[in-house]
């Protein structure tokens, strides 16, 4: 494909999707979103949910952007590592069905946060918001570290912050050792008395989303209080980790830092500085120079003119043909 080759590019994850259409030398044209996430069920993402939102929003986008039918398109997705089997298997045939896509690649949000960060150069990019993970790859081969959800590891994240805060919270409460009575009173005043916090925490689907919501006031507390500023050493050290653990080992890698958790600033940002630098001397630390659609949008103009570089993974990067049925 050449210069005008049309793209589709979509971003879709636990707030919603993001789509765009656009075309190669004029970059994106057509810009639509909607709040609610793909569904998931026992066969992972669902493709057929995927397919009800995003077919309205690609029509419309086509007919305001002038491009009929995108030659190539990248679906960006949260889960598809190990959610994806339907969508790897279903959705290059759909897309190829509603609107002539050819070539289809189906990409982990962990790689698209990655190339939206630092696009396609050896590195380390640790994504972190309500959950955390880590993406590095030296052009050969794709690696990761954590993303395992706030039960099992998401270490260093938002609602790990927030988790060890309100256990912080709690033993102030109880009076035992540990305890931070600064972090009892701002969850007194986020969540009400701490008697009733597990019967209004434990039966919500959303418990990672409610724990980091506490994130910023153990930052906010980080400055008066040392077992808040410890829980933020700790979370970045837990990154720096997982940044050490994908990071390419020679050369000059680059490392970025991506997504809403480090708006917390300071109190994070500067005890992780001190980590990078004990962990990963030979890497440079950069700015993150974009989000994950971005990184979808570099990724469907490089697969539409046949210059798509990063490494094939089954799980985090596979491209597909569709064919008309």
């Amino acid at each position: 494909m050449t210069e005008g080759a049309g793209f589709l590019a979509v971003d879709s994850g636990g707030s919603g999707m993001r789509v765009v259409v656009g075309t190669v030398g004029r970059g994106v044209l057509a810009r639509r979103e909607t709040r609610e996430p793909v569904r998931t069920g026992e066969r992972g993402i669902d493709p057929g949910h995927l397919m009800e939102q995003l077919v309205p929003m690609v029509r419309a986008s086509a007919a305001e952007s002038g491009v009929a039918e995108p030659g190539a398109a990248v679906i960006g997705a949260a889960g598809l590592a190990s959610l994806g089997d339907a969508l790897r298997a279903e959705l290059p045939a759909a897309l190829a069905r509603e609107f002539g896509i050819g070539r289809v690649a189906l990409v982990a949000d962990a790689v698209t946060a990655y190339v939206g960060a630092l696009g396609p150069r050896p590195g380390a990019v640790v994504a972190a918001g309500t959950g955390l993970i880590a993406t590095g790859t030296d052009l050969t081969c794709w690696r990761r570290a954590d993303g395992w959800g706030h039960l099992l590891g998401d270490c260093g994240s938002g609602a790990w912050i927030g988790r060890a805060g309100l256990e912080a919270a709690l033993r102030a409460y109880d009076g035992r050792p540990g305890g931070s009575v600064a972090l009892l009173g701002r969850a007194e005043e986020l969540f009400g008395p701490m008697r009733g916090l597990p019967g209004r925490l434990y039966p919500r689907p959303d418990r990672p989303a409610v724990l980091a919501s506490f994130a910023p006031q153990v930052a906010g507390c980080a400055d008066g209080d040392p077992v808040a500023a410890d829980i933020l050493r700790a979370a970045a050290r837990h990154m720096a980790e997982s940044a050490a653990a994908v990071c390419p080992g020679t050369g000059e890698p680059q490392v970025a830092f991506t997504g809403g958790l480090f708006k917390i600033g300071a109190p994070l940002v500067v005890p992780l500085e001190e980590e990078l630098a004990k962990r990963l001397p030979h890497a440079r630390r950069v700015p993150a120079a974009g989000d994950p659609l971005q990184g979808a949008v570099r990724i469907a103009t490089d697969l539409a003119t046949g210059e798509l570089t990063l490494p094939g993974d089954e799980a985090l990067l596979c491209v597909a043909s569709g064919k008309r049925d």
